[in-house]
């Protein structure tokens, strides 16, 4: 029971978290559309929030929690003490060097990551400009992550999951009462990023407080635990974010197509980190430390008993939620985003890359589970492997893919990179998994053939709802806010019924979802 209560309270605070990001992104599509200046913006928002996944999110996390939880089961609370001082002090100084670096070398940033702009002077500008006031966001949520991981190693995951909702306050406070005082006025979103980033550390410093583990920030390269901690690092920058990879290289690309073609690409990966933000970030949010605990004390058969259980929960959740932003990707889009300036041929063509993105969903929600099974191990090379393989292949899928688009005068070719980020996730998944098998450390537990059949049968009388009921039922073009809301809310929950109902006349009971210990 322990592992669910702790990811239904990520879950919760993280669905708040997503809830207040959907009304942003609604403030941010309904004042300023999908423009090139809403493209410069994506772009100078992605590149620090990129970093951010690698860093706060994937690889300092990755490596951190476990030496973080291998100190702790030595008991010695002054080492522990001073493991956090020195990493502190040590990530602090490289994450100032790596700030400064980025806001003085924000166009050639650009230049890398937005080359398609270079033909484009006005905006190349904008995006320079916008990239040295969101640049430092890094430094702060990089050291907020270091405060959450070592409040989610002593079971504090409120706080922590809790803090995303002030950058979505803090976005949504600066377009909505600030934008009219810059120019140009989108400029204000990009200190809203900043001012975010802020309130993300300060809310989880008084609680480190209060657990007497505040650090003292103090330089410690010389430091066994941090020497540890950067060797894990180095590996894991690449495996632990190749979906983020992905995507950003997917940025790239786009630069080069249509105006609006990175907007559309951005609003449909928002709507897919829900789901994955919400289950899967909390799941690997929980699973790490438990899994680096009982790496730790040489529990073999707890740890696959945990891993089982992630699986079998991250399955019982993508599929639902893959099958819905699937089949109802263009609702979705009216729904939320459909609104003043952002246009019905906006909202087609970022339904087109959510129905795409969509498919590799649980692949992406399944790596965020099995990936802690190797850094808990302190195994960083094999998903390393896994990363660069699946990297590759989305490079030549995409050539494939969306070249195949071009040549043909597709008039979407942007969902064509979705596509191929959605393949790539499912080869990263497949080898992970096999790898981990191999590898000895997870052993399925009986029964996983009948949970599939009885997910296999709810998932197609759910597919059969939603196709039904978006084609026949509802119209959301033109519709009011009210309306739209109220349609797509009962087309969800009658859909969640039809899903739950069928699993429950499967023979599925809530008992089979709890985490229970190996025996």
């Amino acid at each position: 029971m322990k592992l669910i209560r702790s990811t239904a309270i990520v879950s919760s605070m993280t669905m708040l978290s997503r809830v207040l990001g959907f009304v942003r992104d609604a403030v941010v599509a309904q004042r300023f559309g999908a423009s090139a200046e809403t493209d410069a913006f994506f772009v100078a928002f992605r590149i620090p929030n990129f970093l951010r996944r690698l860093f706060a999110e994937g690889s300092f996390a990755l490596a951190f929690v476990p030496v973080l939880a291998e100190y702790k089961a030595r008991g010695d609370i002054q080492a522990l003490r001073d493991l956090n001082d020195r990493v502190a002090g040590t990530l602090g100084a490289i994450l100032l060097v790596v700030t400064a670096v980025g806001v003085l070398a924000a166009p050639a940033l650009v230049t890398i990551f937005a080359p398609g702009y270079i033909d484009r002077p006005e905006q190349f500008a904008m995006t320079a400009d916008m990239l040295r006031i969101t640049f430092p966001y890094i430094f702060l949520i990089s050291l907020a992550g270091f405060a959450g991981g070592i409040l989610n190693s002593h079971g504090r995951f409120a706080m922590p999951a809790l803090s995303p909702v002030l950058l979505n306050l803090a976005m949504i406070s600066f377009a909505v009462l600030g934008a009219s005082f810059f120019n140009p006025p989108i400029a204000a979103l990009a200190w809203g990023v900043l001012c975010g980033g802020l309130l993300q550390l300060g809310l989880q410093l008084p609680a480190l407080s209060r657990l007497g583990l505040l650090p003292r920030p103090r330089w410690g390269w010389a430091h066994d635990g941090v020497r540890k901690i950067l060797r894990l690092m180095v590996p894991t920058l690449f495996g632990s974010s190749v979906a983020q990879v992905n995507l950003l290289f997917d940025t790239l690309i786009a630069s080069f197509l249509m105006a609006g073609s990175v907007s559309w690409l951005y609003y449909a990966e928002r709507l897919l980190e829900f789901p994955l933000g919400v289950f899967g970030v909390a799941l690997s949010t929980v699973i790490l430390p438990s899994l680096s605990a009982h790496h730790s004390e040489s529990k073999p058969e707890a740890f696959s008993a945990a891993l089982d259980w992630a699986m079998r929960v991250a399955s019982f959740i993508a599929l639902p939620a893959t099958l819905s932003l699937l089949l109802l990707a263009e609702p979705l889009m009216w729904t939320l985003f459909g609104y003043r300036e952002f246009a019905g041929s906006d909202v087609r063509m970022a339904g087109l890359a959510l129905s795409a993105l969509a498919l590799g969903l649980p692949a992406f929600i399944l790596i965020k589970v099995i990936a802690p099974g190797f850094y808990s191990r302190q195994d960083t090379r094999t998903p390393v492997k896994a990363g660069i393989i699946a990297m590759l292949a989305n490079v030549v899928l995409n050539a494939i893919i969306v070249g195949s688009m071009v040549l043909n005068d597709y008039h979407a070719p942007h969902a064509g990179l979705a596509l191929a980020s959605a393949l790539a996730g499912w080869l990263n998944f497949g080898l992970l998994f096999r790898w981990l098998r191999a590898s000895g450390a997870f052993i399925p537990r009986p029964g996983w053939r009948r949970y599939g059949i009885q997910l296999a049968v709810s998932g197609v009388l759910l597919a059969l709802w939603l196709w039904w009921a978006s084609v026949h039922w509802l119209s959301f073009e033109g519709e009011s806010v009210l309306i739209r809301l109220l349609g797509i809310a009962a087309l969800i929950g009658i859909g969640g019924l039809i899903y739950m109902g069928s699993l429950w006349a499967g023979g599925l009971r809530p008992r089979d979802l709890l985490d229970r210990p190996a025996k």
